[in-house]
Formats: C-alpha cells, structure tokens, sequence
C-alpha cells in the first residue's frame, strides 16, 4: 500500500523549500523570528487562500481542527495575532520572488497557444481591485474610494501571468507601461486595447523587434500609402500600409504602419486594428485581438475565485503579501493541471482542493476520481515525490 502526506503538504512539495530557505536567510526574512519563519507564514497563507478563509480567527480555528497535521507542516503555533503581525512586517517581495521561481518551474509544461504561428503571444491589461478607503487609507483612488491596480502580461501558453505588477488605482496603464521593462524576447506579439496607444512606447516596441496589436482610434491622423496583400475573405474591407500624420506622433513612431479594418459578423461591428506586423493575414489579426478577451477572463477567474477583494490585513504590505500568495496558489494549480493534463476545469480542481486539504490522499486520485469515488478512498501518510 501507497502511503500520502496531506494534500496541503504535496502542495507545498512543489516550491523549492531549499532555495525559499537561503533567500530567506540571505535576505534576513526570518530575523528576529523564533518560530512563526517565512515558511511558516507561506504554509498559513496559501492555506487561508485555499480554504478562502474570511478573517485570521478563522485561519486560526481551521488549523486547531487539524493540530494532527502540524508536524508534517513544521508548525508550532498558529495564532490570529502572530499572523497578522507577520503579514504586516514581513515584506511582501519576499513572496513575489516566490511566485517568479514557480512560474519558471510552470513555463516547462504549458501548452501551446492556439494560433499556428510560433512566435510567443501575450497580452497587456490592467484591473483595478477595490478597496474602502477608511479601512486602507494609504490606497486612496477617488474621493471616497480606495483601489489597487494589477497590471498583468498573460501568456498565451497556458494562459499563465507571466509578469506581475500592483500600483495604486490613480496609475495610469501606460504610464506603468512606460517604466516597466516587461519580459518580451524579440518576435514576442503583444495584444493591448486603446488605453496603450503610446507612439513613442509603441516605437520602443518595434525596435525591440516586438510585433503589437491594438485598436485604432476613430480620429487617427495617417496618409494612407498604399494597400497590403489582398484578401479574399469578404470580412475584411480594408488592409492598408499607412504612416502617422501627425506633427508629434510621425515624430514619435516615424515608420510604417498597417491599418486593418474588419468587420465582425458575431459583434455586428467594424474594428480597425493598428499593427507593425507586415507578414500575418488580416484575418489573424482579427484574431489576435479577438484572443485579448482571455485575459479579461483571466482577470475575471482570479477575482472571483481567488481571495484578493477582501484582505486579512489592512496595511499595504499585508495586502500585497496575500495578493502575491494568492497568484502563486494559482500558478500552482496551474501546474498540477497541466502537468496531469487534468481534464476538468481549474475551478473544479480549486473545489476539489479546498475539501480534501487535510487529507492524506494522493493529488492524483484526486484528479482522476469523481466526488462520489473520492469519499471512499482510506486516508494514508506518507511524503508525496511525484512532483519533485
């Protein structure tokens, strides 16, 4: 007979404990710290983000409940007042580093995008995160509102966040777009609505050999220089090479542009796409664009089933710590899912997580079990080494 960990602990076999440890040590996380360490507070946190625990007496309730555990966990005592206080004090970049080493480990197992191009695909968006500004003053947005904004460049592959970016709401997205340098290799495509038609941004981006598609504005300023291959599909009325006719915006993208007008037979709508791709069909433009409503879902899926609209702290780096666990509980499902290439949904599988977090059966027959078979499987112990 196989014997398993608890769920919760096979999770956390997939961080690398020995590299969280030395940045731990080289960048003094666990100074002045006896026993609540940083891994101790990753262990709390991604369990309150699993269990979408509401408060810190609620983190503390659920783990008295499994006090059995602990030893597996290496914990020793969890109390509101120590969790709070750490997630206070403790910076939070600590736990974004976390987050981009488990995101290289995710890049090796994500699947293709779905167009037939090679060229890796990505999307540029930005969504804001309300807060009640008498509770988080420092994150004032409107006169009587507070807001974050998470700016976030989506990876086709997988539809994985593969650069992160919390502001406050009054950041404008391309301002933020302007003084990030965003991890894109040189035949990158990256998809962006209006709100980042920047033409000296833009510009930085075609000579970083980077093609981009976005949305034409109505009273775009171009002179039209002649007209791109032919298409014969009858949804595209028009492909055109054009240049800026503006006095400050031929300055600041001084090259050629194309300007695709297609009609949309779903929106019953006509859209006019800017690209600097010169070798793409029209239609795939289209397309591209069209694929941009991913990570609008994306941003949709997070908000709505990871716990990052209400806070267990109230400071900015207790929110930030919960928004970079929550992202990192993400990534985790991800890779689980696309390892196993699990044939649910990610929200199945966060359900199906959250209701067998402390018990010792393995991820697998998790996966590949329906609710009803899962109930009668024996609980066991062991340490999991599937997912080294």
């Amino acid at each position: 007979m196989r014997y398993f960990n608890t769920v919760l602990n096979q999770l956390l076999g997939m961080i690398d404990r020995e590299k969280f440890e030395f940045r731990a040590r080289q960048g003094g996380a666990n100074r002045y710290t006896k026993h609540y360490t940083a891994w101790n507070q990753f262990i709390v946190n991604l369990y309150a983000q699993a269990c979408q625990k509401k408060s810190l007496r609620d983190i503390e309730m659920g783990f008295k409940l499994h006090q059995g555990c602990w030893y597996h966990l290496g914990l020793v005592n969890v109390t509101r007042s120590t969790i709070s206080y750490a997630n206070q004090k403790r910076d939070s970049r600590f736990y974004e580093q976390t987050f981009y080493e488990l995101l290289e480990k995710c890049r090796s197992h994500t699947p293709k995008h779905k167009f037939k191009f090679k060229n890796p695909l990505y999307a540029l968006d930005a969504t804001v995160i309300d807060l009640c500004l008498s509770v988080f003053p420092w994150a004032k947005f409107r006169k009587a509102k507070g807001a974050l904004k998470i700016h976030s460049l989506l990876d086709y592959r997988g539809n994985l966040p593969s650069f992160l970016v919390v502001t406050d709401a009054l950041q404008h997205e391309i301002t933020v777009a302007k003084e990030v340098s965003w991890p894109l290799c040189s035949d990158s495509i990256l998809v962006m609505d209006k709100a980042y038609l920047d033409f000296q941004w833009l510009y930085g981006l075609h000579l970083q050999k980077v093609s981009f598609v976005l949305r034409a504005k109505a009273n775009l300023d171009c002179q039209v220089l002649g007209q791109h291959t032919p298409s014969t599909n009858k949804a595209v009325l028009s492909d055109q090479i054009v240049r800026l006719a503006g006095p400050y915006s031929s300055q600041k993208y001084p090259e050629i542009l194309r300007l695709v007008t297609f009609y949309d037979e779903q929106e019953k709508r006509i859209f006019r796409f800017l690209t600097n791709n010169l070798t793409l069909s029209p239609v795939t433009i289209a397309a591209i664009y069209k694929a941009r409503w991913d990570i609008e879902l994306f941003f949709k899926w997070i908000k709505q089933h990871l716990k990052i609209k209400t806070f267990l702290g109230t400071s900015r780096n207790a929110v930030l710590t919960q928004i970079w666990t929550a992202m990192t509980y993400y990534l985790l499902l991800a890779y689980i899912k696309y390892q196993t290439r699990y044939g649910y949904s990610l929200l199945h599988f966060t359900r199906v997580i959250r209701e067998s977090l402390f018990t010792r059966k393995d991820i697998i027959d998790l996966l590949n079990l329906s609710l009803y078979k899962l109930k009668k499987l024996p609980d066991t112990d062991s340490q999991l080494f599937l997912f080294g």
